[in-house]
């Protein structure tokens, strides 16, 4: 594989999923596109998550990623909240998986740390990281900026990769 790349970021969630494509070419990032799927609340738990399946299925055959990146979930003091938000998640790293594409998983705080600089930023710091990185972003919730995070974390991770494969940074 070449230093070139589609990648997807997910940021997922049962209510609203942020997604984000972005173009990786050597240092240079190129937004493509971004977007939330929201779910119906008063759906079944089942329906929404065959939905959010067939929302990313639908993505990826759109916007053909050689590779995506799911942010990890944190655990909060709601545990029904917590255990909804891994359902979501299974689908986003599923999803991918099922399609063929390679799926790699980051946390929050490193994800904040790659684009920011510090993994205690705000929201607002991450979002405008986001539209200064990736000029033409949409951002239409918090999630879709959240997910280009991802994607733009996953790029600056695959970069060190590549290169550690190619024997130019020692391991």
């Amino acid at each position: 594989m070449g230093a070139g790349a589609r990648l997807m970021g997910i940021d997922p969630g049962l209510r609203f999923t942020g997604w984000g494509v972005i173009d990786v070419h050597g240092n240079r990032l190129r937004h493509v596109a971004d977007g939330v799927i929201a779910t119906d609340n008063t759906d079944s738990v089942p329906h929404r998550l065959k939905f959010l399946h067939d929302a990313l299925t639908l993505l990826f055959r759109e916007h053909r990623p050689d590779e995506a990146a799911v942010e990890e979930t944190y655990v909060n003091r709601n545990g029904t909240a917590t255990l909804k938000l891994g359902y979501a998640r299974g689908v986003a790293l599923l999803a991918p998986a099922m399609a063929g594409i390679l799926v790699s998983e980051y946390g929050a705080m490193g994800v904040k740390q790659a684009v920011v600089g510090t993994g205690g930023a705000t929201k607002e710091q991450v979002a405008l990281m986001v539209r200064r990185l990736l000029p033409g972003a949409t951002l239409r919730r918090a999630d879709a900026a959240d997910a280009l995070a991802v994607a733009i974390c996953h790029a600056h991770h695959r970069a060190t990769r590549l290169r550690v494969v190619a024997g130019t940074v020692m391991a």
